[in-house]
């Protein structure tokens, strides 16, 4: 944004050191000036009887005394309010020029003011702060894109490559082919609305309602009943009656997620997953856990990422689009709650979802 130059803070901080000053000063002598002129006795006044010669005599010869004081305060208020205004600004130069990295690209770039918590320090934390949070989301968004161009580049070259097995053999029997296809678009159309359903829920462009956890969890599991049973999978649900306020839609959306993860990462044929709805004072909380293999602490930490999955990157019929916790996370967030993943001692995966109670 274009602006019109002007004086800088330091010199207005200067000038306002300065001007102050030179009231003060002003202020002191004319005190000094009256308490001479009207409250010292009459004897300290008499040199010849007449007190009116006197006061003019006091005046005169007070007011050389005075023009110099006024210009000694007016020279030692500018140079004195510059060194302290320099002084003063020091730590918003700093914060300027971590603000003008900044916008240039350098989000590693850090404040790091020393020194005891004043103003200046509590911004300067803050700024730090931001510019971390900052780089992290950068840092996250890059990695995403880059996974999700590779994620969307496999179902296109697939699809390239049996276009050209079809071009290259016309008589061919294209009943396979159509069903590969089929599969593989199918893939990508999931994994582009769940790009849609993960961009959505980070703007949290939706509308708040009342709800119930709870009868999204039955309705959740409800749906995925035959699923579970497809995989052997018993579901188990039970809970309080759990009112929050968000979007149902979305809500229902991560709790069909978590739902379907624990079938998916379960025992074959054996398996055991349970949702429960609990309510706290100011917070309701939904736990989706399940059986499984065992997994190492360093490993969950890393499933709320996109594209990350159980088993590293190695896909299956199992597996889904890599999204399905990511999009957990940011519905989470949207409706400001908190997500946690605890690995089970004995196997599987403890998934909670803590949000702000409805009162």
């Amino acid at each position: 944004m274009d602006r019109t130059p002007g004086l800088s803070v330091r010199l207005k901080l200067t000038l306002s050191y300065a001007g102050f000053l030179m009231l003060a000063g002003t202020l002191l002598l004319a005190a000094v000036l009256v308490f001479y002129l009207y409250y010292l006795p009459d004897g300290w006044l008499y040199a010849t009887g007449d007190f009116w010669i006197n006061r003019s005599l006091l005046l005169r010869s007070f007011a050389p005394f005075m023009a110099m004081v006024l210009v000694f305060l007016l020279v030692f208020g500018l140079a004195g309010g510059w060194l302290l205004a320099g002084r003063m600004l020091a730590p918003l130069t700093r914060i300027t020029d971590a603000t003008r990295a900044a916008a240039n690209g350098s989000l590693s770039h850090r404040i790091s003011l020393p020194g005891a918590q004043d103003e200046f320090r509590e911004l300067a934390d803050a700024f730090d702060t931001m510019l971390a949070r900052l780089e992290a989301h950068v840092a996250e968004q890059q990695r995403f894109a880059a996974n999700a161009s590779h994620e969307l580049r496999t179902p296109l070259a697939i699809t390239q490559t049996l276009l050209d097995v079809a071009r290259n053999a016309p008589h061919r029997d294209t009943t396979e082919l159509v069903d590969r296809l089929h599969t593989v678009n199918t893939r990508a159309i999931d994994l582009t609305e769940a790009l849609l359903l993960l961009s959505r829920a980070d703007q949290r462009a939706f509308t708040r309602e009342h709800v119930d956890l709870s009868l999204i969890a039955e309705e959740a599991t409800e749906t995925l009943l035959p699923f579970a049973e497809k995989h052997g999978v018993t579901l188990e649900t039970f809970g309080d009656m759990t009112r929050t306020i968000g979007s149902r839609a979305l809500l229902l959306q991560l709790t069909m997620n978590l739902v379907h993860n624990a079938i998916v990462h379960n025992l074959p044929g054996h398996g055991t997953a349970w949702v429960t709805t609990t309510v706290y004072p100011g917070t309701v909380v939904l736990t989706v856990e399940n059986t499984g293999d065992r997994l190492a602490p360093q490993l969950v930490a890393t499933l709320v990422e996109p594209f990350r999955r159980g088993t590293e990157r190695i896909r299956s019929h199992r597996s889904g689009v890599g999204l399905g916790l990511a999009i957990v996370k940011s519905i989470t967030q949207a409706h400001a709650g908190t997500l946690t993943l605890t690995p089970r001692p004995t196997g599987g995966l403890c998934v909670t979802v803590q949000l702000p109670a409805w009162s």
